[in-house]
């Protein structure tokens, strides 16, 4: 069916993963014709790719669906993303929904659309847990000077906390020839940097007899890419292999996103994690000794089942001795259908909230001894468009982010600058290298 002259709007939640996906949606839709417009714009179709990680995923999830429907009522409005997989009944009960699309269907997204005429009774499509096998190749572009370049989906990990498995299935990848293919088609687009996403990019070539650290050699020969970032890697997964080549890599950043979720082995045995606080503590030691300006993100949960206030402060006092850059922390969420339910030791929610606060706490300070420690040095930084009135922000090598006068020949190309000092709002003031 052609839609000339129809518009589409689309809203992401959730991660890198998700954003690489919308991206791949809008265009099959333009593809037959839609023209992508703003999400705040009136549209013919909304789609709306959710998450689902915690309670509020899916609370953000609703209630970005209820906009949809107020802003335009007689639109079509398509959910899709780990919600719509996970609780499909539970979305076809909100008003205004037309179509709930799994995580296989929504990769033909076009083809359920249809007469766009709103639906009597909201359609849903999603396909067994057991026969989600397909890969689906995607990478994002148009909004900024970096494109997230998805090389993995799915996950068979199965941590007791965790849904993902049950929304995305199990881990799967292409071949690193089409992958290849897909980052020159990022480069071809004008993008510089790519960031490699995934569920668990560590994985990646279980399905094809590969290897990660492959698929990163045969990435940093891409001609055109000047820089690669690496996306969540687990700490199991992360081998000194790796570690090594982005040491010496031109183009792969030293920059770390490392998943701990919790400083205590009792946790991470509660929540079927595959590594101890040893092995973390090795593997940040390690990059230290051979990247050490390297950026090292760590996650955590706080509060998950099973943490006692005893086991919080030892995983408190670990993380606090590991030499970061920052901390992701979140509270813990319930989720149905997950083995930590049965854990007994619940934690109350605003206990929660409080120990996520420390850790924010903690990674603020962290993160402020990091940009101090590069003050006066020089970096390139690739900065991006977006400007606020006179001024431009951007990320040297290793992930700090600077901001410096607009300049609009500095926009997507590499340029050295120098560090001078930390601002008020915590981005580093940069002025260019003489």
């Amino acid at each position: 069916m052609n839609y000339q002259g129809k518009k589409a709007a689309f809203y992401t939640l959730g991660c890198k993963l998700n954003f690489s996906e919308t991206s791949t949606m809008a265009q099959s839709l333009e593809e037959v014709g839609f023209e992508r417009v703003d999400f705040e714009e009136a549209a013919d179709v909304y789609v709306i790719n959710t998450c689902s990680v915690t309670n509020q995923g899916d609370k953000s999830s609703r209630n970005i669906i209820r906009r949809a429907v107020k802003r335009n009522p007689g639109a079509m409005v398509v959910v899709v993303g780990c919600y719509a997989q996970l609780k499909p009944d539970e979305i076809g009960h909100l008003e205004g929904v037309d179509l709930v699309l799994g995580t296989q269907e929504k990769f033909h997204l076009a083809a359920w659309l249809g007469d766009l005429q709103k639906r009597e009774k909201t359609e849903v499509h999603t396909t067994r847990l057991a026969n989600i096998k397909d890969y689906h190749r995607a990478f994002s572009w148009g909004d900024r000077t970096r494109s997230f370049l998805k090389i993995q989906d799915g996950c068979d990990y199965y941590c007791s906390f965790c849904t993902i498995p049950y929304a995305r299935g199990r881990s799967r990848n292409d071949t690193i020839e089409n992958t290849l293919a897909e980052a020159r088609k990022v480069v071809e687009k004008g993008y510089k940097e790519i960031v490699l996403t995934g569920v668990n990019i560590g994985d990646f070539g279980k399905s094809t007899g590969e290897t990660f650290l492959a698929l990163l050699q045969s990435l940093e020969k891409v001609e055109g890419l000047k820089r690669l970032r690496v996306g969540s890697v687990e700490p199991n997964l992360l081998k000194d292999e790796i570690i090594e080549l982005i040491a010496g890599s031109a183009v792969i950043m030293p920059h770390f996103h490392i998943p701990l979720q919790a400083g205590s082995d009792e946790v991470l045995s509660l929540m079927k994690r595959r590594y101890s606080t040893g092995l973390f503590a090795a593997r940040v030691e390690r990059i230290r000794q051979i990247v050490p300006h390297a950026f090292i993100g760590v996650d955590v949960i706080a509060g998950t089942n099973g943490e006692t206030d005893e086991l919080f402060e030892a995983s408190y006092n670990f993380i606090n001795s590991l030499e970061i850059s920052q901390l992701h922390a979140f509270p813990y969420s319930e989720r149905s259908g997950t083995q930590a339910l049965k854990i007994p030791w619940k934690v109350p929610v605003e206990e929660r909230r409080l120990r996520t606060q420390r850790y924010i706490n903690l990674s603020e300070k962290k993160l402020r001894a990091f940009y101090e420690k590069h003050l006066g040095t020089t970096h390139k930084v690739l900065f991006e468009e977006q400007s606020d009135g006179n001024r431009m922000t951007g990320f040297t090598e290793n992930y700090i982010r600077v901001e410096a006068g607009f300049h609009p020949a500095w926009i997507n190309e590499p340029v050295n600058v120098k560090l001078r000092s930390i601002m008020p709002g915590g981005h580093v003031e940069a002025e260019l290298d003489a």
